[in-house]
């Protein structure tokens, strides 16, 4: 992800091992989705690693990296789109939806990473589960009989799949940051509690040093 995410090394070592192997056997699975696996597991590691670590304001040199990235996704998407000029029917039909779900990918990547929120990177997990879906529909009606039946509700599970988990992980994450708090609120309880000790200047001192060390 790009430096708008600031963390500690043993957790960003952490969270990319484990996004990388989820990555891997997604690939294994299903080797024409490299694509897709490859984008879950980065927006699996933001998410980690926002969790981690504290997300910075965003700068006008982002808002700009932002825009700049919408604005190449949407040409980039006209470009892919005429080229579907060149065909017909259902290969057509593909080629279009391929360039949609590319548009929709590239500009949630931005945005989770403009935004840099939990929120953010979950949505686009869903935005692009929703966008692949449409797209194995599309290539499913290239088939017939009880073959395109089965190509729909493998196209249904995996859409069902990756919402689940993009769920799933945003939960587990918020709980994981709910945790970090209290135990935030009670370390600075027993360090303020020890200023109680002192007097004076040194008791003020002691309070101040406990509120920035905790965050208050």
């Amino acid at each position: 992800m790009k430096a708008a995410i600031v963390v500690a090394g043993s957790a960003t070592d952490k969270a990319t091992d484990w996004a990388a192997g989820e990555a891997a056997m997604s690939t294994a699975r299903c080797p024409l989705r490299t694509a897709r696996a490859a984008f879950h597991a980065v927006t699996r590691i933001a998410a980690m690693l926002l969790c981690a670590g504290t997300a910075m304001a965003a700068t006008p040199e982002a808002k700009a990296l932002f825009e700049n990235a919408k604005t190449a996704a949407a040409a980039e998407y006209r470009t892919a789109r005429e080229r579907c000029n060149a065909a017909a029917g259902n290969p057509k039909d593909v080629c279009i939806a391929e360039a949609k779900a590319a548009r929709v990918r590239a500009e949630a990547d931005a945005t989770a990473q403009y935004r840099n929120t939990l929120r953010a990177y979950t949505k686009a997990r869903i935005d692009i589960a929703n966008a692949d879906f449409a797209l194995d529909r599309t290539r499913c009606a290239a088939l017939e009989g009880n073959e395109r039946d089965v190509c729909v509700e493998r196209a249904k599970a995996s859409r069902t799949a990756a919402l689940a988990d993009a769920r799933a992980d945003k939960k587990v994450i918020e709980a994981r940051s709910d945790a970090r708090e209290d135990k935030r609120i009670a370390e600075y309880k027993v360090a303020a509690e020890k200023c109680d000790a002192l007097a004076g200047t040194a008791k003020d001192q002691c309070v101040a040093a406990a509120k920035s060390q905790f965050g208050y």
